[in-house]
């Protein structure tokens, strides 16, 4: 019994041809010139291709390649966009700022400044706690004027007592004096002491927390 040789060997070529196909996911510009030579080389002399189903994938090619141009462009500027925002950031070291938080890295022996945002007049309750969830210290203010003022948390639980280092998360509550709510936000301040790129996100070091760039609402001189 004979084989075919161009058989098997056409057979045996197909799942590495598959696998290349699934490598390369997108025609470039390139494979798109070698179907087109391709299409004429092999075409019916009897049935020529059509001059303007031609003329579309050469308008098909052109616009690919223009579009490549215009990716390869775009790719180029978000990274000198990329480089310029790292390098801006850098410039904020030795900084003091404001950013919304949920809490803040507690340094023991160093009082935290944790602030309080009021949207309109009102008085605000500060509930903190510590990692496991626990409360440990309640304050409640006076009346005070929208805008931003320190809650005057020490560092301390509610017995006097100075807590360890570490995350405690801050929630607020305000009402008004006729006592509908108001709404409030928590904020922290600090003087940046260093940028963290990792993992592709530019991070601001403030004390021992890491701060979002979008959560910054107040740059000063410290």
């Amino acid at each position: 019994m004979s084989t075919n040789a161009s058989a098997v060997s056409s057979s045996t070529s197909l799942p590495q041809q598959s696998d290349a196909v699934a490598q390369k996911n997108v025609l470039g510009k390139d494979d798109f010139l070698k179907l087109l030579i391709a299409q004429l080389a092999n075409q019916d002399p009897l049935q020529p291709v059509d001059n303007q189903a031609f003329i579309g994938q050469l308008a098909q090619f052109s616009s690919l390649e223009q579009l490549q141009g215009v990716s390869s462009r775009l790719d180029t500027l978000l990274q000198t966009i990329g480089s310029s925002n790292q390098t801006s950031t850098a410039s904020m070291v030795g900084r003091s700022v404001t950013y919304d938080t949920d809490g803040v890295d507690l340094v023991a022996g160093t009082p935290p400044s944790l602030q309080a945002k009021l949207e309109t007049a009102g008085s605000v309750t500060a509930v903190i706690q510590d990692s496991s969830g626990r409360a440990v210290r309640t304050i409640e203010t006076g009346a005070h004027a929208a805008g931003a003022f320190d809650l005057g948390w020490d560092g301390r639980d509610g017995n006097g007592n100075a807590l360890p280092s570490g995350r405690y998360t801050v929630t607020l509550s305000a009402t008004a004096s006729d006592g509908s709510a108001v709404t409030v936000s928590a904020q922290a301040r600090g003087v940046v002491r260093g940028v963290s790129l990792a993992g592709g996100a530019t991070q601001l070091m403030v004390g021992s927390s890491l701060v979002n760039m979008s959560d910054v609402v107040q740059i000063t001189q410290s």
